[in-house]
């Protein structure tokens, strides 16, 4: 059985229960005794008692029997196939486990007389809509079929044991109800575990992310210096620069970092005044008719895909800019139509909605009675916007500015297609520059091994754009403390 159909008989358990225990609850409940706990919450309490252990069994399950199918599909290989790389087996182990779903759309029939060339299974594969690699090898089918028997063998088990695991826990639940019972505090407890489960899954999540470039970056900085990295001016992963050594002045970060920081430093200058600005009317100025119709028609921007943005880049703006400037210099143009300008004018175009939402937000939560204190006292709505308003949101003001520059750091598509791929270090805004964003999806899309320094030195540039993006925070938490005002 499938990990969704025991899922969803375990949760239709559970569903059972909470009708069941809330309606014993109600019948217990004569008047006699004060009861402890309304009547939901015993229906809750049976509810989790018989979903939450069988879910957790379940999962748990799942996991170990995933790693073990694997062992076993391994363990199964040819001697010449386990004896080799590393690589080589892991690829074998995937063709069989592809080799093994694709049987499963197979009626019993078939796979009661399977045949033993994959150039004869085949076509019955292509006939249920299963292609798979030409890799595949006829020694993987009796592999394959093993595997789908034991999957199913270990999926039955999961199967009983989860739904008698349900059973178990929904007896005991409504069995404990009683007026004087102590449910909601069961049910608290629960949902306190739950958020604590949550929150320390994120944070795991986020050490899990860290680790798994740290070691990446760890390998590859053992194979390229420190220094080449760090201070090194030329990015050219493929070749050495000329009379360099083998790996000497070819992964520069400095070109990347810098297109970084000015491409997102150009979006924020678009972004930041025209979508404060906006915020700012939204909230102060504008008539309620007139704020029900722009800020929907702001956030639209928020849901346009950022590859659109790019193609308008690439396809409209660049060309006008570029034409632009051929016609005022009356020959060659000074603007490239891939150039840091064209990418910072169109990203910064995405994030004013950014902006402008989450500043409005911030703005219209600051009390009204500052606003009619202020103007009370005799000031214009431009001098308490400029010296009540906007100091109180504040905080909030900079929390969504920060939130506005990592967006910008961390887009893609549109520096792609707006800026280009080209690694250079200059000042000129009119000029082509790329992204640590860009590079990293270049050199884990190519066609190198993994353990080569030009595949590694992707996880070195996402470490980078973490610790970019860390130090954002940390200064922009200063910023907020130190400018923070307290409003009674």
């Amino acid at each position: 059985m499938s990990f969704l159909l025991v899922f969803a008989i375990v949760l239709a358990i559970g569903l059972a229960a909470f009708v069941a225990g809330r309606q014993r609850a109600r019948s217990q409940d004569d008047g006699t005794v004060k009861p402890h706990s309304r009547a939901h919450y015993h229906g809750w309490w049976a509810f989790l008692t018989g979903v939450v252990p069988a879910v957790l069994f379940l999962a748990a399950w799942d996991i170990g029997a995933s790693a073990y199918l694997n062992s076993h599909i391994h363990s199964a290989l040819p001697a010449d196939v386990a004896d080799g790389t590393v690589a080589h087996e892991d690829l074998a182990a995937g063709l069989v486990k592809s080799l093994a779903s694709g049987l499963r759309k197979l009626d019993s029939q078939t796979l009661g007389a399977l045949p033993s060339s994959f150039a004869d299974l085949q076509p019955m594969l292509a006939a249920k809509g299963v292609a798979l690699a030409p890799d595949t090898q006829d020694y993987m089918i009796p592999i394959a079929t093993e595997a789908n028997r034991v999957s199913d063998r270990l999926g039955m088990i999961s199967a009983v044991v989860s739904i008698g695991l349900a059973l178990i826990g929904v007896g005991y639940g409504l069995k404990g109800i009683s007026p004087r019972a102590r449910a909601r505090n069961n049910v608290e407890k629960v949902m306190l575990w739950s958020l604590l489960g949550a929150s320390t899954l994120a944070i795991l999540t986020t050490i899990g992310i860290v680790l798994s470039m740290l070691f990446q970056t760890i390998a590859f900085f053992e194979k390229v210096p420190l220094s080449n990295f760090f201070f090194g001016t030329v990015w050219d992963p493929r070749f050495a620069a000329a009379g360099a050594g083998a790996s000497e002045g070819q992964f520069g970060l400095i070109p990347l970092l810098a297109g970084t920081l000015y491409i997102a430093f150009v979006a924020l200058l678009v972004a930041v005044p025209i979508g404060l600005m906006s915020a700012v009317y939204m909230s102060e100025y504008a008539a309620p008719k007139v704020r029900a119709v722009v800020k929907p028609a702001l956030e639209l921007l928020a849901g346009i895909p950022t590859i659109v943005y790019g193609i308008f880049a690439l396809v409209t703006l660049g060309p006008f800019l570029r034409d632009i400037s051929a016609a005022l210099t009356g020959g060659t143009p000074f603007i490239q139509a891939q150039s840091i300008l064209t990418a910072g004018l169109v990203m910064g175009v995405m994030l004013i909605p950014v902006v402008s939402s989450l500043s409005d937000d911030i703005i219209t939560a600051v009390p009204r009675a500052m606003r009619d204190g202020s103007l009370g006292l005799g000031a214009t709505r431009s001098e308490t916007i400029k010296r009540v308003i906007l100091p109180a949101a504040l905080p909030g003001i900079v929390g969504a500015i920060l939130l506005t520059a990592s967006r910008a750091i961390g887009e893609t598509m549109i520096v792609v297609l707006a800026a280009g791929v080209a690694a250079n270090l200059t000042l000129n805004p009119f000029e082509a520059m790329t992204t640590i964003t860009v590079k990293i999806v270049n050199q884990l899309t190519g066609d190198l091994e993994f353990n080569t320094p030009q595949t590694l030195v992707a996880f070195a540039l996402g470490i980078t754009l973490f610790a970019l993006t860390l130090v954002m925070n940390i200064v922009a938490l200063y910023i907020v403390r130190k400018y923070r005002e307290q409003y009674e």
